[in-house]
């Protein structure tokens, strides 16, 4: 399993906008990817347009290429794009220890 997490940056006062549209590309466009096994959208306390997303994927080539090669990274970015103050910060991950 692979853990993407992207650092989201948005405009100011567009949280509750954000808010909806990060929650619908990831329901309409992303959840249907292959690979895709699960996610979580964190808002930031201290920073209020500070946004953490984290993916799930069974691979790092269903994001990268079987997504991000695909028309749906278009639609979803056509959806939540329009409210970064800066592009994103994304990076993968695997597994080293959890708890039970």
């Amino acid at each position: 399993m692979i853990l993407e997490l992207a650092d989201i940056r948005i405009q100011p006062g567009k949280q509750a906008e954000f808010d909806a549209a990060i929650q619908r590309g990831v329901a309409d466009v992303i959840s249907k990817a292959k690979g895709f096994s699960g996610f979580k959208v964190h808002k930031g306390i201290e920073s209020p347009e500070r946004y953490v997303l984290t993916i799930l994927w069974k691979t790092l080539e269903n994001h990268t290429m079987d997504f991000r090669e695909s028309p749906a990274f278009a639609e979803w970015r056509a959806i939540i794009g329009p409210f970064f103050a800066v592009p994103p910060t994304v990076e993968h991950f695997s597994l080293l220890a959890e708890s039970e």
